[in-house]
Protein backbone atom coordinates (compact mmCIF):
# COMPACT_ATOMS: atom_id res chain seq x y z
CA UNK A 1 0.00 0.00 0.00
CA UNK A 2 2.74 2.65 0.83
CA UNK A 3 4.10 2.10 -2.23
CA UNK A 4 1.19 2.73 -4.33
CA UNK A 5 0.85 5.94 -2.57
CA UNK A 6 4.16 7.01 -3.46
CA UNK A 7 3.65 6.06 -6.92
CA UNK A 8 0.64 7.98 -6.74
CA UNK A 9 2.73 11.13 -5.06
CA UNK A 10 5.37 11.07 -7.76
CA UNK A 11 2.83 10.89 -10.96
CA UNK A 12 1.01 13.70 -9.45
CA UNK A 13 3.96 15.87 -9.11
CA UNK A 14 4.94 14.89 -12.59
CA UNK A 15 1.81 15.74 -13.97
CA UNK A 16 1.49 19.26 -12.36
CA UNK A 17 4.61 20.14 -13.51
CA UNK A 18 4.31 19.17 -16.79
CA UNK A 19 1.27 20.83 -17.07
CA UNK A 20 2.84 24.42 -15.43
CA UNK A 21 5.96 24.14 -17.77
CA UNK A 22 3.48 24.15 -21.13
CA UNK A 23 0.96 26.97 -19.37
CA UNK A 24 0.82 30.29 -21.64
CA UNK A 25 2.85 33.07 -20.13
CA UNK A 26 0.63 36.62 -19.53
CA UNK A 27 2.21 39.74 -18.74
CA UNK A 28 0.82 42.96 -18.64
CA UNK A 29 2.13 45.72 -20.21
CA UNK A 30 0.45 49.33 -20.23
CA UNK A 31 -2.93 48.89 -21.95
CA UNK A 32 -1.47 45.14 -23.80
CA UNK A 33 -1.33 41.75 -22.70
CA UNK A 34 2.01 40.35 -24.05
CA UNK A 35 1.63 36.31 -24.40
CA UNK A 36 4.00 33.43 -24.77
CA UNK A 37 2.70 30.18 -25.73
CA UNK A 38 4.90 27.03 -25.52
CA UNK A 39 5.28 23.76 -27.61
CA UNK A 40 4.85 20.36 -24.89
CA UNK A 41 9.04 20.55 -24.76
CA UNK A 42 9.03 23.63 -23.47
CA UNK A 43 9.99 25.67 -26.59
CA UNK A 44 8.64 28.99 -27.34
CA UNK A 45 5.52 28.19 -30.01
CA UNK A 46 4.43 32.02 -30.40
CA UNK A 47 4.36 34.97 -28.32
CA UNK A 48 2.55 38.65 -29.16
CA UNK A 49 0.08 40.80 -27.63
CA UNK A 50 -3.64 41.29 -27.40
CA UNK A 51 -4.88 45.34 -26.98
CA UNK A 52 -7.57 46.15 -24.44
CA UNK A 53 -10.61 44.50 -26.21
CA UNK A 54 -8.74 41.28 -26.60
CA UNK A 55 -7.57 41.36 -29.90
CA UNK A 56 -4.03 40.50 -31.41
CA UNK A 57 -2.04 43.66 -31.36
CA UNK A 58 1.49 44.43 -33.33
CA UNK A 59 4.09 42.04 -33.74
CA UNK A 60 3.45 37.72 -33.37
CA UNK A 61 6.33 35.43 -34.01
CA UNK A 62 6.01 31.37 -34.08
CA UNK A 63 8.11 29.13 -33.70
CA UNK A 64 8.52 25.21 -34.60
CA UNK A 65 9.68 22.56 -31.93
CA UNK A 66 13.05 23.04 -32.57
CA UNK A 67 12.93 26.89 -31.88
CA UNK A 68 13.09 27.94 -35.53
CA UNK A 69 11.14 30.71 -36.97
CA UNK A 70 8.14 29.82 -38.33
CA UNK A 71 6.59 33.19 -39.23
CA UNK A 72 6.47 36.43 -38.62
CA UNK A 73 3.26 38.65 -38.54
CA UNK A 74 1.26 42.17 -37.46
CA UNK A 75 -1.87 42.89 -36.59
CA UNK A 76 -3.65 45.98 -35.69
CA UNK A 77 -6.57 45.80 -33.19
CA UNK A 78 -7.06 42.26 -34.56
CA UNK A 79 -6.57 42.95 -38.00
CA UNK A 80 -3.97 41.85 -40.45
CA UNK A 81 -1.40 44.96 -41.86
CA UNK A 82 1.91 45.33 -42.69
CA UNK A 83 4.41 42.54 -44.23
CA UNK A 84 3.88 39.05 -42.93
CA UNK A 85 7.21 36.35 -43.21
CA UNK A 86 7.08 33.11 -43.95
CA UNK A 87 9.81 30.57 -43.41
CA UNK A 88 9.33 26.88 -44.95
CA UNK A 89 13.06 24.94 -45.98
CA UNK A 90 14.95 27.19 -47.85
CA UNK A 91 12.45 29.69 -49.18
CA UNK A 92 10.87 32.38 -47.25
CA UNK A 93 7.82 33.86 -48.28
CA UNK A 94 6.32 37.62 -48.00
CA UNK A 95 3.34 38.58 -47.79
CA UNK A 96 1.58 42.00 -47.25
CA UNK A 97 -1.75 42.73 -45.86
CA UNK A 98 -3.63 45.72 -45.70
CA UNK A 99 -6.97 46.06 -43.98
CA UNK A 100 -6.78 42.41 -43.52
CA UNK A 101 -6.89 41.80 -47.07
CA UNK A 102 -3.58 40.22 -49.25
CA UNK A 103 -2.02 42.84 -51.32
CA UNK A 104 1.11 40.92 -52.79
CA UNK A 105 3.22 37.78 -51.90
CA UNK A 106 7.16 37.33 -53.15
CA UNK A 107 8.35 34.35 -52.46
CA UNK A 108 12.24 33.52 -52.48
CA UNK A 109 14.16 30.47 -52.66
CA UNK A 110 17.61 29.37 -53.10
CA UNK A 111 16.92 28.60 -56.80
CA UNK A 112 14.90 31.05 -57.82
CA UNK A 113 12.41 34.37 -56.83
CA UNK A 114 8.45 34.31 -57.84
CA UNK A 115 6.71 37.48 -57.66
CA UNK A 116 2.72 37.28 -57.69
CA UNK A 117 0.58 40.50 -57.19
CA UNK A 118 -3.01 40.60 -57.02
Amino acid sequence: MKKIVIILVMLSVGFTYAQNKNKPQLEKKGDLLIATYFHDNGEIQQTGAFDANGKLQGKWTSFDVDGNKLAVATYDAGKKVGKWFFWEGDSLKEVDYRNNAIVSVVEWSNDRTLVSLD
